[in-house]
């Protein structure tokens, strides 16, 4: 543990996975912790791919330097194993660490003698609405993804009224509609596109129409616990396979969203519906890192099937990574004034909900 008497170190990493581009904390935060008795330690060139300069970390109150050796470790993605051998024992670690697959992760941060905190395991009450980094990167991809859909549809995505003749709309589904849904909704809705939503969950169809746009009944339902959906059974996959397949066919753009926590991404594309698709058709599949909503998605690339392209992004908030980084960095800011007393001691209560539900390794080490 530190020194009680030395003020407590936040530490933000340089992230080493490829193509990330965010950042765990942005300069303009960095008074809000230092105000609470806390230093902070930005390793140098952190902030650099989000727009983030070295000096604007110092101009705020920050130091350079070794930050993986701070009391509390921020980071956006899960450490490589190198990289949790440079952390001491005792280390607090926030950030995405992926726990449901990258058990060995979790294990070695457990044998380091780390407490690590997953983002993504915070509960989804409206206590911590503010430490939600799910949502509030889930916003960004749901908006990049649109984008992303727009630029590869070789037609205009919003109806217009030329004197060459009137342009209809483009028709675009959203399969999935949590938060990244919702924002892809509504982003194709003010880009012009005719936007359709479909979710196995019949509560959201209001949440649809709130942003303007219509709803897909498919007669399937499988409200899940936390606001997720739970696992389909063999035959009602099959059932809304086949009455998708005949929807799909409908739409220019098909953008997928449909996760379920710890399991391979549900198959809602079928290579038929692809086939059924018009030319030049796009489909976004935004669960490409666990498998990929449509059958024929290669995680990672874009592909070309029947005259459809297949686009299967692995990191919308990265291509983002200005907001998405100050988005972020007020998650992991709330999280650590939860963690941290008025005084800037660290204070890890496991009787509070949030605290137990994102803890992932360290929760039966002592607290001083």
């Amino acid at each position: 543990m530190p020194d009680t008497d030395a003020p407590l170190t936040v530490g933000v990493v340089k992230e080493t996975r490829p193509g990330e581009r965010r950042v765990a904390l942005v300069p303009k935060l960095v008074e809000r912790l230092t105000k609470r008795g806390l230093q902070v330690v930005v390793e140098p060139g952190a902030g650099l791919r989000a727009q983030l300069a070295d000096e604007l970390y110092e101009e705020a109150g920050a130091h350079l330097g070794e930050a993986r050796s701070s009391d509390i470790v921020l980071t956006v993605t899960p450490p490589a194993p190198a990289d949790i051998e440079r952390l001491k024992a005792g280390t607090v670690l926030i950030g995405f660490l992926n726990p449901l697959s990258n058990v060995d992760g979790v294990a070695a941060m457990k044998k380091a003698g780390i407490r690590a905190f997953a983002v993504e395991s915070i509960p989804r009450i409206s206590r911590a609405q503010a430490m939600d980094a799910l949502s509030s990167q889930a916003n960004v991809a749901g908006y990049r993804a649109v984008l992303l859909a727009a630029q590869r549809l070789p037609k205009f995505f919003p109806m217009l009224t030329t004197a060459a003749g009137t342009v209809p709309p483009a028709k675009a589904l959203i399969l999935g509609v949590g938060v990244a849904g919702l924002q892809a909704l509504a982003t194709a809705k003010r880009l012009g596109a005719q936007a359709t939503g479909y979710d196995v969950r019949p509560e959201v169809a209001e949440q649809v129409r709130s942003v303007g746009a219509q709803w897909l009944d498919l007669g399937i339902e499988a409200a899940g616990e936390g606001g997720y959906a739970r696992e389909l059974t063999d035959e009602e996959r099959a059932e809304q396979q086949r009455r998708l397949t005949e929807a799909i066919t409908g739409f220019d753009v098909v953008i997928t969203t449909a996760l379920v926590p710890g399991r391979p991404a549900p198959k809602l594309v079928t290579a038929e519906a692809v086939r059924g698709m018009r030319p030049g058709s796009v489909i976004v599949d935004m669960a490409g890192e666990t498998g990929g909503n449509c059958e024929l998605t290669e995680p990672g690339q874009d592909t070309v099937a029947h005259d459809v392209t297949i686009c299967s992004p692995l990191n919308l908030p990265a291509e983002m990574p200005v907001h998405a980084s100050e988005l972020y960095a007020r998650n992991l800011t709330e999280l650590i004034e939860l963690i941290v007393d008025s005084e800037g001691r660290l204070a890890l209560d496991f009787s509070d909900e949030i605290v137990a539900g994102a803890c992932v390794a360290g929760a039966d080490e002592e607290v001083n």
